[in-house]
């Protein structure tokens, strides 16, 4: 029996979407069931079973792929990685060999050839092993159209609802619709997870790592009340719970590209952008400019690496959406999490610690020179003010080798990223070199807590309310003042408008984000002076753990509570 409205009960999670809604729950439907152990009978032509796994693989494939056509962002680029996985041959021909020669049915065959190649990405850990979720996605997938089960997928109702699973695959998380999903709760994931990443740029509340405990307590139809910024769920809230719910969800904030503290002390407010689509969004959205291009998602599914001509056509799509403004590029951020067949390793130990992201530049240099040279000609092409950074920058040896080849092709505004802990502590001697940095505090508090941030069972480690990844911000940013370089944010901590505030104090000039996190950061923002950020930020960096720092400084915040975040 559910309790009543006057004891609703409270669940909680990883609040990884901001945001207060209530819905009724709609269950993510159980996932394929595994087959059963099964030969083919002595009649059934072995090689017409190999074919039906490729055609599955394909019909599969292609559904992907219209899917993709119709998402956009993020989203789009999900379902083309996905569809890649279901065109993989690896798992196509493993299934085939295992018709071949144990006679299995081909949808056993299938399902065991993808535990094998799950088992394996496991093993590589890191990127590689969120993999294995794509792969259980396609195998659901393949295996549905082999024996003419329903596609898994999210439930399709004709009204508004909070969607509970264990787990949402990539593909499923880019297919969601506001209209009619309002929020999300999974029992697994982390808050730098791809699931998380995509509800932030949908603007959808979403609450992960729950537990099974938690989940397993929500069934259909049960009335929930999702806060996406305080990870809560209660189930059968009040009326005036729910009214407060309608009453927030009813408010609409803009920004207007003033980003600024109270007392006028500017922030850049800037988006994070992956193509010219999200670039035109995030124009409209009033963001004062690009604070993160990534530039790998021109690179991604490519056999190889595209050509100057193609590069500059991808560049100046994005360039074009902001005339007159600032546009930070990053450089090729391939490896660990995005690997490219003609640039990385796969096979390394640990890809995380290896050679990627400006580390390629020491087998492959000319990839960075064509990159150069294409960005070289966009911004000439175009009115935008292009800077240029490289990611994984470690020494200073490494920012004056980068600085000085970013201005020998005419790109005069040259920095780095600062998401190794050395290029924080050595900050002043780093900005000896560079013109700006911007941190990503996604891999920053990777490697400060030695932490995966792919890792769910480690999620509590995986934010940047850590005390120790904070001062390490700080240190960064001291180190620039004395040279007059400006330090921004472009990882995920620049889209929480409380931590936004924390940011400002440690001396952050800029906050780059989801284009959808812009009003929240900025009302935030306007409501403190540049005193109050920095008394904020001594108490965050005073704290003995994230969550004494996070709740320290939200309750010197009232604003939150009255915008609901």
């Amino acid at each position: 029996m559910a309790p009543s409205a006057a004891n609703p009960t409270p669940l909680s999670g990883i609040g990884v979407s901001p945001g207060l809604v209530a819905g009724p729950v709609a269950r993510m439907a159980p996932g394929i069931a595994e087959p059963e152990i099964a030969t083919l009978d002595p009649n059934r032509d072995t090689e017409k079973e190999c074919d039906r796994i490729a055609a599955a693989a394909q019909t599969v494939k292609k559904g992907l792929e219209l899917s993709a056509a119709e998402a956009k962002g993020d989203g789009r680029t999900l379902l083309e990685t996905t569809a890649q996985m279901a065109a993989d041959p690896t798992l196509t021909s493993s299934a085939q060999a295992m018709v071949r020669e144990r006679r299995l049915v081909p949808e056993r065959a299938v399902w065991e050839a993808a535990g094998t190649l799950a088992s394996m990405l496991e093993s590589l850990g890191g990127y590689m092993a969120e993999r294995t979720r794509d792969v259980q996605d396609v195998r659901d997938r393949i295996v549905a159209v082999l024996t003419d089960a329903p596609m898994p997928g999210i439930p399709r109702l004709p009204e508004p609802f909070v969607l509970v699973a264990e787990d949402l695959a990539p593909a499923d998380t880019a297919l969601l619709d506001p209209e009619k999903v309002v929020a999300f709760v999974t029992s697994e994931g982390g808050p730098t997870s791809h699931t998380a990443i995509l509800a932030r740029a949908l603007g959808m509340p979403a609450i992960v790592g729950t537990g099974a405990a938690v989940t397993d307590q929500l069934s259909d139809g049960d009335i929930v009340l999702v806060d996406g910024t305080k990870g809560s769920i209660v189930l059968d809230p009040s009326e005036d719970q729910l009214r407060r719910a309608r009453e927030l969800a009813s408010r609409v904030r803009v920004f207007n590209g003033d980003g600024a503290t109270k007392d006028g002390h500017e922030v850049q407010l800037l988006a994070n952008v992956g193509d010219g689509a999200a670039a035109r969004s995030a124009a409209e959205a009033n963001a004062m400019g690009v604070g993160l291009f990534r530039t790998e998602f021109c690179f991604l599914d490519q056999p190889e690496e595209p050509s100057v001509d193609e590069q500059v056509e991808a560049y100046k799509a994005v360039l074009a959406a902001f005339p007159g403004k600032k546009v930070v590029v990053r450089t090729l951020d391939a490896g660990a999490d995005k690997p490219l067949p003609f640039l990385t390793d796969a096979t390394e130990a640990n890809p995380a610690l290896g050679v990627r992201a400006y580390r390629t530049t020491r087998r492959d240099p000319e990839v960075l020179d064509h990159q150069l040279e294409a960005l070289a000609r966009a911004e000439a092409e175009t009115n935008a003010k292009v800077w240029v950074m490289a990611p994984m920058i470690s020494t200073a040896e490494e920012a004056k080798a980068f600085t000085d080849k970013a201005r020998s092709y005419g790109l005069q505004t040259a920095g780095m990223m600062i998401e190794v802990p050395s290029a924080a502590i050595m900050a002043d001697k780093m900005f000896e070199h560079a013109d700006f940095a911007s941190i990503g505090t996604n891999d920053l508090t990777q490697y400060v807590m030695a932490a995966d941030r792919l890792l769910s069972s480690l999620a509590d480690l995986s934010t940047a309310w850590q005390p120790a990844v904070l001062r390490l911000i700080k240190q960064a940013c001291d180190g620039a003042a004395p040279h007059g370089r400006p330090v921004g944010v472009c990882g995920e901590a620049a889209a929480d408008p409380a931590l936004a505030t924390v940011l400002v104090g440690l001396g952050v000039a800029s906050l780059s984000m989801t284009a959808r996190a812009l009003p929240d950061v900025d009302a935030v923002l306007k409501s403190v002076d540049l005193a109050e950020c920095r008394r904020l930020a001594d108490i965050a960096t005073a704290s003995a753990t994230a969550e004494e720092a996070r709740q320290a400084v939200r309750t010197e915040l009232p604003i939150l509570e009255e915008l609901g975040l």
